[in-house]
């Protein structure tokens, strides 16, 4: 379900032998069509990816972004309660927003303390900047669709699990404006990086690329969210970070590492000046902000579907730039 099959058009435009009778696929806006509660009560389960998640559109376009993560999504949940449908929701990462070690002076030793920056799914506080800043519009709305959903299933019985994806990247993300994706506004890093890359100008680091991130391969992040499809009673009622605590990198960092593996991939040698800082005023506009660091606990996927990512970062570049 979805609101064009640009990208799936190859697998239902005719589909290939191998999904003839397996996939259809259904043309419509989920926020104004009577069509999805028919389309849920035909399902044993229901997944929704439905979202806007870029954050050149947080501080831009704010009331897109909150009725596209809460609003649009209340039917969805309300018709899976209603009919007793099982439910698999994609959150973010972003619902942590700041670390608590993000308020500590730089040089405080508790900075290094795990607890202070390692974000776990069921302690960890969620903590947003103030309101002006209103690049949290997407995060705030995706926790309180997240608290709504955990609110359906203590007081209604609804059978959800909820995904905190932690950047999944790999081959066919939407990277060159107005050919794989709109023609206006900022892809979100990888997609923006690449696009500089593809056309060699300088990748534009936003207040030094100081902030740090976590990248998952896509192949890897899929096989989590097979094992929650095929573990319902090991998956319900769970709240699951699916992302690779080891490929942990400032945005300085990725950016040097991407020159590098495009350079290998395609022949060509790196710019001369490969990477330019700019505030991100200038880059997102006024009201923007930022998370410090997003680290993944994985104790919780790991013990209760018995998953951990493979891909080391070098090698997910390598396979997505090439």
């Amino acid at each position: 379900v979805d609101v064009y099959c640009d990208k799936i058009r190859h697998l239902v435009d005719p589909p290939p032998p191998h999904l003839a009778g397996r996939i259809s696929f259904h043309r419509l806006n989920i926020k104004n069509d009577s069509r999805l509660e028919g389309l849920i009560k035909m399902a044993d389960l229901t997944i929704n990816l439905a979202a806007i998640c870029t954050p050149a559109d947080y501080n831009t376009r704010p009331l897109d972004t909150i009725y596209s993560n809460f609003i649009d999504a209340l039917p969805v949940v309300k018709y899976c309660s209603e009919n007793s449908k099982r439910l698999i929701h994609f959150s973010t990462c972003e619902v942590y927003g700041k670390t608590i070690g993000s308020f500590l002076p730089k040089d405080h030793p508790l900075r290094k303390e795990a607890e202070f920056y390692v974000l776990t799914e069921d302690e960890s506080p969620c903590i947003f900047g103030p309101i002006v800043k209103q690049r949290w519009s997407y995060a705030c709305a995706k926790q309180l669709i997240e608290r709504l959903v955990f609110a359906e299933g203590a007081e209604n019985g609804l059978e959800f699990t909820i995904v905190r994806p932690f950047n999944w990247i790999g081959p066919r993300m939407d990277f060159i404006p107005g050919v794989d994706g709109p023609s206006e506004g900022v892809p979100r890093v990888l997609a923006c990086f690449s696009n500089n890359l593809l056309r060699r100008e300088p990748l534009k680091l936003v207040d030094g690329g100081e902030s740090q991130r976590t990248f998952v391969y896509i192949k890897d992040a899929i096989e989590a969210v097979l094992l929650m499809i095929e573990n319902p009673a090991r998956a319900n009622g769970h709240i699951f970070n699916v992302g690779n605590p080891d490929n942990e990198v400032t945005v300085r960092e990725l950016a040097e590492m991407m020159t590098e593996v495009y350079a290998k991939v395609s022949g060509e040698p790196p710019l001369e000046e490969p990477v330019i800082d700019v505030s991100a005023k200038e880059f997102y506009g006024e009201g923007y902000d930022d998370s410090d660091k997003r680290i993944p606990n994985m104790t919780l996927i790991n013990k209760q579907l018995g998953w951990n990512p493979k891909t080391p970062l070098k090698d997910l570049l390598e396979t997505t730039l090439t």
